[in-house]
This record gives structure tokens, sequence and C-alpha cells, in this order.
């Protein structure tokens, strides 16, 4: 099977596919220039706008395309500004030089909670709410909002529970999908003993490694202890901590087991990661790769096709279940105006969305959007499953925190976690470390 354990993505809680996101949009409408029946924006004649995030490559230049229609329908013109992490040093240097984005896609809420701390951001208007109560879970509408005021409107999400494998060379090594953890190293065994080294890890991006730890904590310790450690109400001296990160050491403890070793995947960034594991034909540099969704934007770089070449499974589970880890990017208005709520609006809108999904490596938490917008079988399954979780999915603990600890790269929790990469074997100094920057962060 393509994608299996279904059922371990579907947390409890229910998904509605109502809304049919489906053909062109009706331009005969009411609302503005080209608008169509199922969102409603202003004419922006002559008015420029700019929006700022993080993507790059495939992912920007998809973003791109939902902003091109947002010029059609309102007369707009929008420019798209590359930034850098950590985003809010980035915003933070643009407005003190007077020229913040009309509207930044912030990828952390703890970065939303500074921004609105700072009172850098604007809060959402009426018809930006309006789309958020008729697509959105709840859980998608308190994670953009601070303190009861809603800021950010999630446009992205991301089902961050996945390991992506060359089919070829499990055919070759005679593997199968594991299910369970144990399953897992048995299976990198196997794998290496082909002659392929079984897993691609792109360390140098400190978020990958983070996100490593934070399946293996979900499912090992649980969605309660998970949230206490999230929101800092338990210590990263934890015993828990000490579980989770002794697991991570199985796989980062065997260098053999791991594309370059731990320095070969401490140069090796995520698109890298993904796409050494889908060239080289029957001598890949690796069978596996672990991350989200998103991964398909990077195959799709490659000859590999998803579905055939290249599979997926489930995070294996460590405990009980398997885990469901979640991200995502929220549109965040820096400037007050018509202009950046229209674009507001335009973002949690089903059109916005279904403009991305039909371009593949996105997942949106849009509930409305009918999976047939997805380009394939495995990007449907995945968005149907994050969005059947309803309210029970677990955000990205790390995007949870503050920047400081949990979202700059060569800091806190990001360069820990790649020091623990070369040396899995000091798990007290590790832990020792990560408190003391959380405890820092959290304080200030």
């Amino acid at each position: 099977m393509v994608f299996t354990a279904i059922g371990a993505l579907a947390l409890t809680g229910c998904g509605d596919d109502g809304g049919s996101g489906k053909g062109k949009p009706d331009k005969s409408s009411g609302g503005g220039k080209g608008s169509s029946s199922s969102v409603l924006l202003p004419k922006l004649d002559g008015e420029k706008l700019s929006v700022a995030a993080v993507w790059t490559g495939a992912e920007q230049a998809n973003f791109v395309k939902v902003l091109k229609e947002f010029e059609n329908r309102t007369g707009a013109t929008v420019t798209f500004v590359p930034a850098q992490d950590p985003i809010v040093n980035f915003l933070g240097t643009k407005i003190a030089g007077g020229q913040p984005p009309d509207v930044a896609m912030i990828p952390q809420v703890g970065a939303i909670q500074q921004a609105a701390q700072k009172k850098w951001a604007k809060p959402v208007g009426a018809e930006a709410k309006a789309q958020l109560a008729k697509n959105y879970s709840k859980v998608w509408q308190d994670l953009g909002a601070v303190d009861g005021t809603q800021y950010g409107v999630y446009f992205k999400a991301a089902n961050k529970s996945l390991i992506w494998y060359n089919a070829k060379a499990f055919e070759n090594a005679g593997a199968s999908e594991p299910k369970t953890w144990k399953d897992f190293l048995a299976t990198a065994e196997t794998v290496s003993a082909s002659g392929v080294t079984p897993v691609s890890v792109g360390g140098a991006d400190g978020w990958t490694l983070t996100d490593w730890f934070e399946n293996i904590y979900l499912s090992q310790a649980g969605p309660e202890k998970y949230d206490q450690l999230a929101q800092h109400k338990i210590k990263w001296t934890d015993p828990s901590v000490k579980d989770a990160l002794t697991t991570l050491a199985q796989l980062f403890g065997k260098p053999s087991l791991i594309a370059g070793g731990a320095d070969g995947a401490l140069q090796t960034e995520f698109p890298a990661s993904v796409t050494q594991t889908f060239t080289g034909g029957d001598q890949p540099k690796a069978a596996m790769v672990f991350e989200g969704d998103f991964v398909g934007v990077n195959i799709a770089q490659t000859k590999a096709k998803i579905g055939t070449d290249a599979k997926v499974f489930p995070f294996p589970a460590v405990g009980a279940e398997s885990p469901v880890v979640t991200g995502g990017d929220a549109a965040v208005a820096l400037k007050d105006g018509k202009g950046a709520q229209a674009l507001l609006t335009w973002l949690g809108s089903t059109d916005a969305a279904k403009i991305m999904a039909e371009q593949g490596g996105f997942i949106s938490p849009n509930k409305a959007l009918d999976a047939a917008a997805y380009p394939n079988e495995v990007q449907r399954t995945m968005a149907k499953a994050l969005v059947a979780a309803g309210d029970a999915v677990r955000f990205d603990m790390s995007d949870q925190a503050p920047q400081s600890f949990g979202g700059t790269p060569g800091k806190g929790e990001w360069k820990i976690l790649q020091d623990f990469l070369k040396n899995p074997k000091d798990i007290a100094g590790t832990q020792a470390e990560l408190e003391s920057d959380a405890a820092k962060a959290y304080k200030s």
C-alpha cells in the first residue's frame, strides 16, 4: 500500500468534507473584481501590497500563484518579500526601518504571540473571521489567537509525522513498512545490510531534529506530558525527556545508519536530505527520510514519482500510538488597511487553498476544501487525516516555544539537538542545556 495505518493518523474528532472547492471561480458574482461566490473581496485597483515569508524554491513559486489570483480578483499588486529565520528578527528590522510588509506568513505560534505582544500584529477583521468560522476547526482558530484576540489566519498546515522511503531500495533489501520504533530500527538494519544507508537526516537545519524529538516524545510520553513540556510546565530535566532522548539515541548513536554519519548529516540541509533519498538509481545515498507532507515539493525536483518510486508510512509508534504532530504558517497583518485585511480574507478562503493544493507539497487546514484538489492519492490521504484529527491534533512543540529557544538557527533547541546528534551519549548534559535555555526564554 502507498499509505498504511491511516487510523493511527486520524485522531479522535471529526473533519467536515463540506464545500466543493471545485471548478473555476464564478466571476459573475458581486464583491469585487473577479471574486467568486465563496469569498467576497474589495476592489483594490492600484494598491500595492507586500507579503513576507521564509518560503523558497517551489514552495515560494506555488504561493506566488495564490497571490497572482488575488491580484486578478482585486486589482492590487502584491510583491513577495523573501524573509529569513528567525522571522521575528527579520520583521523587527523591517519595522524599525519603517518598511514592514503588509502581511507576514509566520511559522511559529510563539512568533505570533511575540508579534502581538510587541504591538506589530493587527487584529483580524470581520470578513477574515467569517472565513475562519466557516472553514476552520476551533483548534486552528485558537492557534492564531492571543489572549482572545484573533491575529493569525492559518493558510498552510503540515502532517509532520511521516517517513518517506525509496520503494526500490526497500524492495531490493526485502524490507517492509515498520509500524513500531523497534521495527523501524530493525528495518534500518535490514536496509543497511543490502548496501544502502537507511536514513537521511537534514541536520544542518536544526528544526528537523526538533521534529524527530517531538514525534518520539508525543508517542512515548503521551499528549498530556507533551502539552506540559510545550508550555514549560515541566522541566526539560524531567525523566520523560530522558526517555525520549534515549530512544532517539538508538538511531543517532549508530552513525552507520545515517547518510554521511553525524558529520555528514550536520552538513546536509533539508532539501538535500530529501533529494539524495530519491536519486542515484539502485544506490541512493539513503533509503528513508523523515519529515512532513511538504517533502512532496522536494521529491518533485527528482525523477521519482510519488506513490510508486516514493512511498510513505506513519512515524512508527514508540508508545501505544503513532504520533500526529502538525505545524503551519499563519498570515498576520502588520499594517492597518483594507488591502492587508482583504489578503487575510483571501488566504482564509477555500479558493486560495485550492490553488496551492493543486500544486502538491501542501496541506490546508481548511476543512471545506475538497480533497479532490490534491494532485495524488498520497496527498489526499494525508490531508484527510489531518483534517479528521480536528481539535485533537498536537502542534509542533518548538513552534509553540519562544523563538529564541524553539526557532533560531544556531541557538536554543536547534543548536542543542545538533550537538546531541554529534554526541548522543550525553543525555543528561543535553537535558541540562535544554532546561537552561528554555528557562531563560520562557522567563523573558
